[in-house]
């Protein structure tokens, strides 16, 4: 009886150092896991930092939304077709579908993820820029209708369009917001604040021409041109007018996509609007004269001083040519 109450201990203690030693090995083994999961154990890093490195946030685009506060958040938060969202949503001040007695800008996508705002886009020779920049959206009903959806051709005389004003408060929001932008990516170079239609002039039309441009500028967001170099360049091309391909070399030095047709086409027409509502948005009409020319030589100067010696060249062996031709 006392040999069988020794053997039932010793088996009891058996079957419990092993229970111990499974709990153990799962406990391990579970603890193993999370480690791998967690990274646990930190690396033994050495920080040499490079001296060639950039932001890859770079540009800031500015839209409107075409509809009111409610349906924008819809399009801009859900799953839709084509895909659309953005960084920041400005509402407007009387909208019925705003639920805030307060205008409050909205955050939708964080700065260091990628939303789909801009589309197919190019800028000074980037194209995609939603890899590469902060979108801000502005709640304001402005649209563009093509007349006659039926045309094979798109012109911008085949559209009419609707422009609103935008809310005085709204616009001081935008205007600190987009200083807080830049204040943390000062890298950013003010010919890279622009308009979704300066980046895809050619099915997009805003901010518009009620988008107070100046204002910004006025703020430190974006460019503009000075008054005086504008002066002289419009005495220059009154007496001797630039020839439209060298307009179209400049637009696209300047930034925007377009061929060196030499011909009023649609393309130039449409990238002379978006160009024309940023800079000259008393008259839009996407039509080349010397204002709008003045005007983009006169920013070439200011902010592209590198592209100015060819354009320069350019302009004088046409002219030379053309006096050769006369004679």
């Amino acid at each position: 009886m006392k040999l069988f109450q020794i053997g039932l201990r010793n088996r009891f203690a058996l079957a419990l150092r092993s229970r111990r030693a499974t709990a153990h090995l799962r406990i391990g083994f579970t603890s193993a896991v999370l480690c791998a999961l967690a990274a646990c154990g930190s690396l033994n890093l050495v920080n040499a930092p490079a001296e060639v490195h950039s932001s890859r946030v770079d540009h800031l685009v500015i839209h409107f939304t075409g509809e009111n506060f409610a349906e924008s958040l819809r399009l801009l938060t859900q799953r839709t077709e084509p895909p659309v969202s953005v960084h920041y949503l400005v509402p407007e001040d009387g909208d019925p579908t705003y639920p805030r007695r307060r205008l409050r800008i909205h955050r939708l996508v964080d700065e260091k993820r990628r939303a789909w705002h801009a589309g197919d886009s190019y800028w000074h020779g980037e194209v995609s820029l939603n890899a590469r920049s902060i979108g801000i959206e502005i709640v304001n009903r402005a649209r563009c209708v093509d007349i006659d959806p039926h045309l094979d051709t798109k012109t911008p005389e085949s559209q009419r369009c609707v422009f609103p004003e935008y809310d005085p408060e709204q616009l001081d929001l935008v205007i600190k917001l987009a200083r807080d932008i830049l204040d943390r990516y000062p890298g950013m170079d003010p010919v890279d604040v622009v308009g979704h239609a300066d980046i895809a002039p050619d099915r997009r039309v805003d901010p518009g021409p009620k988008f107070p441009w100046r204002q910004l500028y006025e703020h430190g967001i974006g460019a503009w041109y000075d008054d005086d170099t504008v002066a002289e360049y419009l005495e220059e091309f009154e007496a001797r007018p630039p020839e439209l391909t060298l307009l179209q070399r400049a637009l696209n030095a300047y930034g925007y996509r377009i061929e060196h047709s030499g011909e009023n086409d649609p393309q130039t027409r449409f990238v002379l609007r978006a160009f024309q509502s940023h800079y000259r948005p008393s008259d839009w009409s996407g039509k080349p004269d010397v204002e709008t020319a003045a005007i983009l030589f006169a920013l070439i100067e200011k902010y592209r001083p590198e592209a100015l010696p060819d354009l320069r060249s350019v302009g004088s062996r046409r002219h030379l040519n053309a006096n050769a031709n006369v004679q």
